[in-house]
């Protein structure tokens, strides 16, 4: 696909359709739903997996759809760790039997890793700039001006 990633209707519904062009009437709708974690992840991944499945389905923004983009995810980042883990035991840099210096192998991993989070990061709406983006089906509470007073009252009882 070409040109910039389109805008979801849901947001373009909460923007006031600025650039007035049709929505997607036909646009899928999934429904929420925690996607079962698969097997074959390592455990640091299946742990982040954990952590994030529960939040994301309580926002409305995960469905079994999503289950391959969020298991990347966390793959991309059970090897982060492990890259990570291995880096506080072995320098950054390595001597070659050569003589020569080079980048460790370990460094380059975390950082391949660390770009396809990032990347998986702003599909999901796990990052600050992406969740702006986001437009949930739960609510998170009252809105600021919905404000009763009555809040007041539990407050000082």
């Amino acid at each position: 696909m070409r040109g910039r990633k389109p805008i979801p209707t849901a947001l373009k519904l909460v923007t006031g359709n600025p650039s007035k062009r049709p929505l997607n009437t036909r646009e899928p709708k999934p429904v929420t739903a925690i996607p079962t974690c698969p097997a074959h992840l390592m455990p640091a991944a299946k742990t982040e997996w954990k952590r994030l499945a529960r939040y994301l389905h309580d926002l409305g923004v995960i469905s079994e759809l999503d289950r391959a983009a969020l298991a990347a995810y966390c793959q991309a980042y059970g090897r982060w760790v492990e890259a990570e883990k291995k880096l506080k035991e072995t320098p950054p840099l390595l001597r070659t039997p050569a003589g020569y210096v080079q980048q460790s192998p370990w460094l380059a991993i975390s950082n391949k890793n660390v770009e396809l989070m990032h990347k998986f990061m702003s599909e999901l709406g796990l990052s600050p700039v992406s969740r702006s983006r986001v437009e949930t089906t739960r609510s998170m509470g009252p809105k600021p001006w919905e404000f009763t007073g009555q809040e007041d009252d539990e407050f000082f009882s």
